[in-house]
């Protein structure tokens, strides 16, 4: 088992749809906790996270660090959502790693398909 996973509900994104995700951390050592990131691959858009855990997030973060005291059972369930309109098709790279003392210690990856 990873120390750290991410999973994407739906890989096949749309845009303005909710997009759900969820991360597990399975890190046995310390840990301040987790920092999600995004990049939409061959573009300079961005991806909005809406909530984590049903906290709703009220600024438009393109980059998401969860506590680990935000975090019950290590467990995260994210929502995020792309809110502009591409004109073809691109790869979008979620990246999750586990933070201690502001170094990254553990990470994971998982690709989805943004479809116009």
């Amino acid at each position: 088992m990873k120390d750290v996973q991410i999973k994407i509900e739906i890989l096949n994104i749309k845009p303005h749809t909710e997009i759900k995700g969820k991360i597990q951390v399975n890190y046995p050592g310390r840990y301040d906790g987790i920092v999600v990131n995004t990049q939409i691959l061959n573009s300079n858009q961005i991806i909005v996270y809406k909530s984590y855990n049903g906290k709703s997030i009220s600024q438009n973060l393109s980059q998401l660090f969860i506590s680990k005291n935000d975090m019950p059972q290590n467990i995260v369930e994210f929502t995020a959502m792309i809110e502009f309109e591409p004109n073809h098709s691109h790869d979008v790279k979620f990246r999750v790693s586990i933070i201690q003392e502001h170094k990254e210690i553990e990470s994971d990856i998982v690709f989805a398909k943004l479809m116009p």
